[in-house]
């Protein structure tokens, strides 16, 4: 990614995907060039965690709602301490934002970041050639970074994929540190940090856990050393097929209690003998159907996944680990949303429970894994 900062409002940008689809608008934040994979996100606010979500990392973020950095930027609402998107797409930005918390304009933050994006274009017809034709490649250009169709296109042709993409190490914490439990201590969680977002383990401490947020790549010995009650896997981005299974699996042997999300579901999946698949253009938005097949209630949910677990909906599966059902389903194509072992305290789900921008059907969720922590302890 090459960028600078100035005359971001005036420059002219183009957008190339990877099959030759061209639009063309503003630059928007950081004049200059970047590559991701295309993905649409269908949320009409909460662009702000959106934005510093680490499972965003290399992906260009096209926002179906017309009208962004409306509320502008603050300080409190971040999840991580910067903006992971590859860049940004939006319709029409906000001329002026309006917030009693607004600290500074979203053009502002992109381009204090060096993110470099693209505005004034047709968002909805970009959307439906994603939804039609599936995720895919994609530069925007602006400034020096301008050239002739042909050119960009090449370019654009030649950046990876995300298919086969390890990507949690570049995410996740080098350092492992501690959230305090808020009130009361009453269990500690080893939390796997795969691209962990900020309100997850805040969401743990509401309920009195101390979370010890571990890297990447922490080792079976790293978590057992902070004597977990029970082990939580993040979020996070890339290929889950490429990730390393050893720690998984010796918790599922040592039967501790454990609780995964989004890329943790996905990794608690193939642990258990599940594939993954790349989704045709993923979920990502705060407002997608899932229903809790354990007790049948149908909760609206945050989502931001490009893969998922390939696992039956209409049996018990036997895993090396015990028996396996799928929990939770999507009501709009029927894909894995969440798994849970019967014979040990393990789940999983693909959403976010913590949604820090809402909607909050599934904060209880969390209360389930204290409850597993409960029941261990007994």
């Amino acid at each position: 990614m090459t960028i600078s900062t100035r005359g971001a409002a005036q420059a002219p940008a183009v957008l190339v995907l990877e099959d030759g689809r061209t639009f063309r608008g503003r630059a928007y934040g950081a004049v200059g060039e970047t590559f991701g994979e295309a993905v649409f996100n269908t949320g009409m606010t909460g662009y702000q965690e959106t934005l510093t979500d680490p499972s965003y990392h290399r992906q260009v973020v096209v926002m179906t709602a017309p009208h962004v950095g409306n509320t502008g930027v603050n300080d409190e609402d971040d999840e991580s301490k910067r903006i992971w998107v590859a860049g940004y797409v939006v319709r029409d930005p906000a001329r002026i934002p309006s917030n009693w918390r607004s600290r500074r304009t979203l053009d502002d933050e992109l381009e204090s970041q060096g993110v470099v994006g693209i505005s004034g274009i047709d968002t909805r017809a970009l959307t439906r050639h994603l939804r039609e034709r599936g995720a895919m490649r994609v530069g925007i250009f602006s400034g020096d970074a301008l050239a002739d169709d042909a050119t960009l296109l090449a370019r654009v042709q030649q950046a990876p994929e995300m298919k086969g993409a390890d990507l949690s190490a570049q995410v996740a914490t080098e350092e492992a540190y501690v959230v305090p439990a808020i009130g009361e201590k009453k269990f500690t969680v080893a939390a796997l940090d795969l691209g962990i977002k900020g309100m997850t383990p805040h969401r743990m401490a509401e309920r009195g856990i101390e979370v010890h947020v571990l890297p990447a790549t922490a080792t079976a010995d790293d978590v057992y050393a902070v004597n977990p009650d029970g082990v939580f896997l993040s979020n996070g981005p890339g290929d889950p097929a490429t990730a390393d299974l050893s720690v998984i699996k010796a918790v599922l042997e040592r039967r501790t209690p454990l609780f995964g999300i989004c890329f943790g579901n996905q990794l608690l999946g193939r642990a258990l003998g599940f594939g993954t698949y790349k989704l045709k253009y993923g979920h990502r938005g705060i407002n997608q159907p899932v229903q809790d097949r354990t007790t049948g209630k149908v909760e609206v949910t945050a989502h931001n996944h490009g893969f998922a677990v390939e696992a039956p909906l209409d049996k018990v599966s036997d895993t090396p680990y015990g028996r396996a059902e799928v929990s939770h389903v999507c009501l709009n194509d029927n894909v894995v949303e969440g798994l849970q072992l019967l014979d040990q305290p393990a789940f999983s789900v693909q959403y976010h429970p913590e949604a820090a921008a809402g909607p909050h059907d599934a904060a209880y969720l969390f209360d389930r894994f204290v409850s597993l922590m409960e029941a261990d302890r007994a």
